[in-house]
């Protein structure tokens, strides 16, 4: 009778341990389904803003490297669409140019540009207008990366505040009133200092990346299909100067360009992200154009 009670007795206390452990592993999995985020649907959408013949390429390097040779440089724009908004990245070359007959060349030669079209024209092609824009962001203030900037007043600024300080300046006013007065209209501003998660959740995060001018910044996207990726602004404009850490003559600091050339390849490693470099035409015709996109 002992005997049999004993037996009953382990049953029991063996029942309660398996009950224990599948109860435990229940929570263990829903714990693990609370923690796991959905990643968001997030689309890359690639606009021509114009284009840039570089008829000086020696302004590109510190050096005499590219000494009379010419080159055309793509200059591209986006669309981030995620599901709480939409993000433009960079603003083309003024629209001005889309009413020209022909390609328009700088004062001193260097440049000869070009715009086909306007970019409440291009936002048609994946049904957004103007007001859908919740967020605008430039890499940096030059004029083939603010051209239709103004435009987009009712959406917030995301710029780095020695950004805002250098182009908003007493001097840039007077010394570069076409760069600034490409960005006078953009009132709702959110100055940032420093890498910026811009829906909160990792998916796009605007990364201060300063030397080409005081408050440069590169954009990194995480894509469900795709991957990472990251777009340079103007940290590199060619292959070249990627590799052998060229730094363009009119670039605002040296030293910080190349500390910032560091960061960024340090970064990219870690996320084994694809790097797409904007003014590298190659580069900007490997990507879908809208309305085609990466996801």
């Amino acid at each position: 009778m002992a005997e049999m009670k004993k037996i009953v007795i382990i049953g029991l206390l063996s029942l309660v341990v398996l009950s224990c452990k599948e109860q435990k592993e229940k929570n263990s999995q829903a714990a693990a389904a609370k923690n796991e985020k959905i990643a968001p649907e997030v689309k890359l959408y690639t606009f021509s803003g114009g284009t840039v013949m570089v008829n000086n390429l020696e302004l590109f390097s510190q050096d005499t490297t590219y000494q009379g040779q010419s080159k055309e440089f793509a200059d591209a724009f986006y669309v981030i669409s995620h599901p709480d908004g939409n993000l433009m990245w960079d603003a083309g070359l003024p629209e001005a140019l889309a009413a020209m007959d022909e390609p328009f060349t700088s004062p001193d030669g260097n440049f000869t540009v070009s715009r086909k079209d306007s970019v409440k024209n291009q936002l048609k092609s994946i049904d957004l207008s103007i007001e859908d824009i919740k967020y605008l962001a430039v890499s940096h203030t030059h004029f083939d990366h603010t051209g239709h900037a103004n435009v987009f007043k009712d959406a917030t600024w995301l710029v780095q505040g020695a950004e805002y300080d250098f182009i908003t300046s007493e001097e840039s006013q007077q010394n570069n009133a076409d760069n600034y007065n490409a960005i006078k209209e953009l009132t709702k501003v959110k100055k940032l200092n420093g890498d910026f998660d811009v829906f909160g959740d990792g998916s796009v995060i605007i990364k201060s990346m300063p030397g080409h001018t005081p408050g440069h910044q590169v954009l990194y996207l995480d894509l469900a299909e795709h991957g990472p990726l990251l777009l340079t602004g103007d940290l590199y404009h060619l292959y070249e100067n990627r590799e052998f850490k060229r730094v363009p003559i009119f670039n605002f600091d040296v030293a910080q360009t190349l500390a910032s050339m560091d960061a960024f390849e340090a970064f990219a490693k870690e996320k084994n992200a694809k790097v797409y470099l904007q003014h590298q035409k190659e580069d900007f015709d490997k990507m879908p154009k809208a309305p085609k996109f990466l996801k």
